[in-house]
């Protein structure tokens, strides 16, 4: 039953996104962005406003930073 919910839960938010009704996604785990100058940033958990590519993230100290599209070439999380 919970791994149904859980199923069910997850193919929503998929749902959510497709239409544009979610408007962040958040990843948790160990992220790597790669930056438009080539220079790598490592953070715990990312979270991606769908519609403007903006990716928010905390340092090592705890500091909230926000990248737009022009400023990280991709991302990747595990």
């Amino acid at each position: 039953m919970v791994l149904s919910l859980m199923l069910l839960n997850s193919s929503c938010e998929g749902v959510l996104e497709d239409i544009g009704l979610k408007d962040v996604k958040i990843i948790e785990g160990s992220c790597t962005i790669t930056l438009s100058d080539g220079s790598i940033v490592t953070s715990e958990g990312l979270e991606i406003m769908l519609k403007t590519e903006t990716i928010t993230y905390r340092d090592e100290e705890g500091k909230l930073w926000s990248l737009f599209k022009n400023d990280y070439q991709s991302y990747s999380c595990q």
